[in-house]
């Protein structure tokens, strides 16, 4: 077997480059063992691999040379998607919205692109695209947000000495809610039984304080949502706090309620 230089480059290029397909690699391996003058024994033997294989490329390189080595065609269906399809898809659910709605389904997109629903979603997952799916996010205009950010982090992080860290939050306008009739307990054969209709008593709201090294909870309820209760909650984890401990509390901005903006500590 007599090479070209040029093919005898481009087989070494394809041998020693990693990002090269192993089994191009291989084939390009066993056609420059065959131009030393090896027999297929020899290449067997050498390169570890089968001598039908050998023999299969030594053939189809001296008939095709460098096109020989190149993977058929693998058989299946046609491909019936084109790439403009693909881009369309693509395109219109990054950059479009159908009309009367907030974003594309699957069977709406397909009538317009002229393509089954199974394969919108197919390229939807392949792009990782998820058009039903949405996130909020706030930007906050806290000019000393990112020294809150350090404050709050490093608190979590590294809490200083003989102190004690809270994380405080509440949830406001819970329903005191009572059922009209005694709730019937489970018995064999018959789930357990409420009634629909219940009595309201108004709200109340609940106010919890995570400590964030033991996971100790403290919390309170109140009746009302005002800045005096919270600060009667303050109050109460100070008196629940061990004597000569610093307490450092992280609490978001406490909306609706007349306290400073912001982490505090």
């Amino acid at each position: 077997m007599v090479l070209s230089e040029a093919e005898r480059l481009t087989l070494e290029s394809w041998a020693k480059r990693r990002s090269t397909a192993q089994g191009l690699a291989q084939r390009a391996r066993i056609v420059l063992a065959c131009a030393r003058g090896w027999n297929n024994t020899m290449v067997t033997a050498r390169l570890d691999t089968e001598r039908k294989t050998v023999a299969r490329w030594r053939t189809w390189f001296l008939r095709d040379r460098l096109d020989g080595l190149a993977d058929e065609p693998r058989p299946g269906v046609p491909r019936t998607i084109t790439d403009a399809q693909v881009e369309e898809v693509v395109v219109r659910t990054l950059e479009q919205t159908p009309a009367g709605g907030t974003h594309w389904s699957k069977r709406e997109l397909a009538k317009v692109v002229g393509i089954s629903p199974a394969s919108v979603l197919r390229i939807w997952h392949a792009f990782g695209l998820q058009p039903w799916r949405t996130e909020t996010f706030k930007i906050s205009p806290d000019p000393f947000l990112i020294d809150k950010i350090r404050d709050v982090v490093g608190l979590y992080l590294a809490p200083p000495a003989n102190a004690v860290v809270f994380a405080v939050d509440e949830k406001p306008q819970i329903q005191a809610l009572q059922r009209t009739a005694p709730v019937l307990p489970m018995v064999p054969g018959v789930p357990e039984r409420r009634s629909f209709d219940y009595v309201r008593h108004g709200t109340v709201d609940l106010f919890a304080a995570l400590n964030t090294v033991t996971g100790k909870v403290i919390s309170k309820l109140s009746a009302q949502h005002r800045a005096v209760d919270f600060r009667d909650f303050l109050d109460e984890i100070d008196r629940r706090t061990g004597k000569g401990l610093a307490v450092h509390v992280i609490c978001d901005n406490c909306e609706d309620r007349d306290v400073p903006q912001g982490a505090g500590a």
